[in-house]
């Protein structure tokens, strides 16, 4: 068989000798232990917790060994490209602040090794395939998608490894005359990769975030190149990290299985393999049961739900910082207000088996950082938010800032006060914070009875002067609790409670339901101030 001209047959046109590819794209001068490092999402529209996990880890390796992350789109499939999703992908990552020094439409960057969409360059893997089918090392198969089904399932039903290789790759073999009648005939291929591997032996692999781990050699004829010329993930990622010239690859553990494929791709293809690391999935508690994050079960699996629901970025990149490397977390808690970049990422740390993710710990840390910000940081952080996803109400909060700003202060104990930790996410806070600017939704329910607080409400709004200062509006509330049977010290309630209707704690908590909607809130003198006389006593009269 001539196997030159079946090559140029199979994949016509004319394509550049493969040592000028070498050329094009040659080694990078980087300084001496620079790592290469990527992200290579899929433009599906939907980019997760688990490409912020890899993206993270990629972001420290490359930029703390002085090296360089790029950004490859891996848009082979085109029937599951949605259009805006490599702006997604990049507003997603931009948020946490995942910096990319060049790749798919990163402004400013010299981009010399690109394009960075596989489907530009599909001229490089077809230069390539054919010369693979030259050496006889792939070959064209014309089955159809019925035959590879019917395959698989009498494979299924004879309890064999499902999949194309060996007596089952049909087309392996096929003569001369048998693929140029096919070609004659018009029929569609795809060119497979003829393995050389051989299932009986296995291959030593040194993985840098599992350590040394044996796999069985590949033995499948993989698809290299669909019928359409343009290329699988597994020939396309070869070729693309060795002319990008990746140093490391950092991925789910999924591509685990897929791994004595890679290995003999880049053997065939005469390319060194990058260093690979396969970092471990993301897992939750299901009841008693620990599962993997699941797309569609679990809504936290998605980057837009942090976004949508306001996490602050920098508190997210902090709890996936104490997934990833087991000894970041007793570093934050001693360098808390550090550059997360201080710390001293190291691949040999992140995890062999399962990371559990815990939202409630994410909450936590959450509150922490948001606490951390000014009263002036917090304004910006909320009218952001707002402006992307919040409803107009929650939008028109920020139209007067001083008043916005005496709110945050108040909320956040940013006035010479303790630190509060109550907000937790920025549809939390304006949900919180919501009482200041429209009437309150009563969340809690008065523990007196009703004839009760209208008493309390009406003997308060007698006396209720908006100059009065803290010390003489507290006076009064005792003086109505007194007036109404309540005790006015606590110490008497606490030394004769049965002598009393409740304490002057009860009478104050049914002031703050009225004017607020909550028993727990900051200050209520201080909120009466800011919501000013006429809110005030409107909500007085409302709750009566």
């Amino acid at each position: 068989m001539d196997l030159k001209k079946l090559a140029e047959r199979l994949i016509p046109g004319e394509y550049r000798p493969l040592s000028e590819y070498e050329a094009m794209y040659p080694p990078r001068d980087l300084p001496k232990g620079a790592q290469v490092t990527r992200l290579a999402p899929s433009p599906t529209g939907f980019i997760h917790l688990g490409n912020l996990f890899v993206a993270i880890a990629n972001e420290r390796v490359a930029h703390q060994s002085n090296g360089v992350l790029y950004l490859r789109i891996e848009d082979t499939d085109e029937k599951r490209k949605v259009e805006g999703a490599v702006e997604a992908v990049k507003n997603a990552l931009r948020y946490f602040d995942i910096r990319f020094d060049e790749g798919a439409e990163i402004e400013g960057a010299e981009n010399a090794y690109g394009p960075y969409y596989q489907r530009q360059r599909a001229e490089i893997y077809r230069a390539f395939a054919r010369d693979l089918v030259g050496r006889g090392l792939a070959y064209p198969c014309f089955c159809t998608e019925e035959e590879l089904s019917a395959l698989r399932e009498k494979q299924t039903a004879e309890k064999k490894i499902t999949g194309y290789y060996g007596e089952y790759a049909v087309c392996r073999n096929l003569t001369e005359e048998q693929i140029c009648a096919n070609l004659d005939a018009g029929k569609p291929y795809v060119i497979r990769l003829r393995s050389q591997g051989d299932p009986e032996r296995k291959i030593a692999f040194h993985d840098e975030i599992k350590g040394d781990i044996t796999v069985t050699e590949n033995d499948q004829d993989v698809v290299i190149l669909k019928s359409d010329g343009i290329p699988t993930y597994h020939f396309a990622h070869a070729i693309d990290d060795h002319f990008m010239r990746t140093t490391l690859v950092i991925r789910g553990e999924e591509w685990l299985a897929s791994l004595p494929i890679h290995i003999e791709l880049f053997d065939v293809l005469g390319f060194r393999r990058p260093a690979y690391g396969h970092n471990c999935s993301l897992q939750k508690m299901d009841g008693d049961t620990r599962r993997k994050l699941s797309k569609r079960k679990d809504p936290e699996l998605s980057l837009e739900f942090y976004r949508k629901e306001g996490y602050f970025a920098r508190a997210v990149k902090v709890y996936m910082m104490t997934l990833l490397n087991s000894n970041f977390e007793e570093w934050y808690l001693k360098f808390p207000d550090k550059d997360l970049e201080e710390f001293r990422f190291s691949v040999g740390k992140m995890g062999k088996s399962g990371a559990l993710f815990d939202l409630a710990k994410l909450n936590d840390i959450s509150k922490n950082e948001l606490a951390r910000l000014s009263a002036e940081e917090m304004f910006e952080f909320l009218r952001a938010w707002a402006e992307e996803y919040g409803t107009e109400e929650q939008k028109g909060y920020f139209a007067d800032r001083e008043y916005m700003l005496r709110v945050l202060n108040l909320c956040m104990g940013t006035s010479g006060k303790k630190r509060r930790k109550d907000f937790v996410t920025a549809k939390q806070a304006a949900e919180l914070i919501s009482y200041f600017f429209r009437a309150p939704v009563r969340e809690d329910e008065y523990r007196v009875d009703g004839k009760t607080k209208g008493d309390i409400l009406r003997a308060f709004g007698r006396t209720y002067d908006y100059a009065d200062d803290a010390q003489v509006w507290f006076a009064k509330v005792k003086n109505v609790a007194a007036e109404l049977g309540f005790a006015a010290e606590m110490k008497d309630y606490k030394q004769n409670p049965e002598a009393y209707k409740g304490s002057v704690s009860d009478v104050a908590e049914v002031l703050r339901i009225a004017v607020t909607g909550k028993a727990n809130t900051p200050d209520l003198w201080t909120i009466m101030q800011i919501l000013g006389e006429k809110r005030t006593r409107e909500r007085l009269c409302a709750a009566e």
